[in-house]
């Protein structure tokens, strides 16, 4: 039988150690939040539906996201053992220069929609973290706002051809007085997709107050009154609209730009040039071979075509198709850091993230992106470390492996 007997103060006192109270409600939100799926369900809770489904849906029967996340969640990562991973280096290099994660900021549309903090939150985690972001042709902060935003942070912008070649011309000038690195031209939107959770929801730019909407501002004050308070939406392109976002795009965007646009792009920007949107290893060799610096392997994070190519189905092919010719970036379901570190191992230079800092951005604004950042480093240095690899230049195709 075990003798029993009271324990002393001096042994329970080591055992009752109080959490600290986190005052900031914002903060003890963020804290509980251990997965860019739990930011997603907090993001849920927090945005008016039209806006959350705007960022989280794709197009049609959203199959292409679908199989995007499926294929993540279906690879296998494959470890080696006995390896000194005492130190692990997040590093790499994009575009020529140092990186200090794998990853950067994709361009999102709308940004001061999900929160009125913006796209000046997203790039001041940006340069906190050191990693490029993107500003959309479609942001709702200008090009001048965001360069003073984060003087110090690598920007690049991202450009659609419009029909008005002039209007496409100026944006493209602006970026460079305010000094941006790079240009993304995006490049698989000639018409807008069918995303039918927007029409479903109404969803104008800006969001119409509607019995509808009046009904959700009473279960989201917080949304509408930082909406409402704030100073109006300001496009980085545009002075204004009024309307959906499938007529915005089918009214501005060119449908008759083709691969020798790309010569008249480098007329006018002697920077890295990116090109987003490739789905096809015949695009990717096209591209590179018209003088891209760098391209974007992105369904328009299921955006667009529904049942398009997966991008990490393709990567493999693709690096082997162009070598070293230009770099490649990979989007499109990516919800963690191992998604990240798959990709980077199967041929991806670099990943852009997009909805998963918007999830972060919708709970808790510039702190909500930090967070977002914080859950993918830990993530990716973790799995890093249990494959064995104590830097990114060591990830390799043997560490992954594709279902058929």
């Amino acid at each position: 039988m075990t003798d029993r007997q009271l324990p002393k103060w001096s042994e329970l006192r080591p055992l009752l150690r109080a959490k600290p109270i986190t005052t900031n409600p914002t903060e003890r939100r963020l804290e509980r939040a251990l997965t860019i799926a739990d930011l997603r369900a907090i993001a849920k809770r927090r945005t008016p539906r039209s806006v959350f489904d705007y960022t989280d849906g794709a197009a049609e029967s959203e199959i292409s996201l679908g199989r995007a996340r499926r294929l993540f969640a279906e690879m296998e990562l494959q470890p080696s053992i006995l390896r000194n991973v005492s130190e692990i280096d997040l590093g790499t290099t994009i575009l020529g220069k140092r990186s200090e994660l794998p990853f950067a900021f994709a361009p999102t549309g709308f940004t001061r929609m999900m929160n009125h903090e913006g796209e000046s939150a997203v790039v001041k985690v940006a340069q906190e973290s050191g990693i490029p972001y993107a500003l959309s042709t479609m942001g709702t902060t200008s090009i001048e706002d965001v360069a003073a935003a984060a003087p110090d942070a690598r920007k690049w912008f991202q450009l659609y051809v419009w029909k008005d070649r002039d209007s496409g011309e100026d944006l493209v000038k602006r970026s460079a007085a305010a000094g941006y690195e790079a240009l993304m031209l995006t490049v698989d939107v000639p018409v807008a997709g069918a995303r039918l959770r927007d029409v479903r929801n109404g969803f104008t730019i800006p969001p119409s107050l509607t019995a509808k909407t009046v009904l959700d501002a009473s279960m989201h004050p917080a949304w509408w009154a930082n909406l409402l308070t704030t100073r109006p939406l300001t496009f980085a392109s545009l002075s204004s609209w009024d309307g959906t976002v499938a007529e915005l795009l089918d009214k501005l965007f060119d449908p008759t730009m083709t691969i020798d646009d790309l010569t008249w792009l480098r007329s006018i920007w002697d920077g890295p040039l990116i090109v987003k949107g490739i789905q096809t290893v015949d695009d990717a060799r096209r591209v590179v071979d018209a003088g891209a610096d760098a391209i974007v392997l992105s369904n328009h994070g299921g955006r667009q075509l529904d049942r398009a190519p997966t991008p990490l189905r393709i990567l493999p092919d693709v690096r082997k198709a162009i070598g070293s010719d230009a770099e490649i970036y990979l989007d499109t379901g990516i919800m963690s850091g191992a998604d990240i570190v798959a990709a980077v191992a199967l041929g991806a230079d670099a990943c852009l993230v997009g909805r998963a800092y918007l999830y972060g951005l919708m709970a808790g604004g510039q702190r909500g992106v930090a967070r977002a950042t914080d859950i993918l480093t830990s993530e990716v240095r973790r799995t890093m470390a249990l494959l064995g690899v104590s830097s990114v230049a060591e990830l390799s195709p043997s560490h992954v492996r594709l279902p058929d």
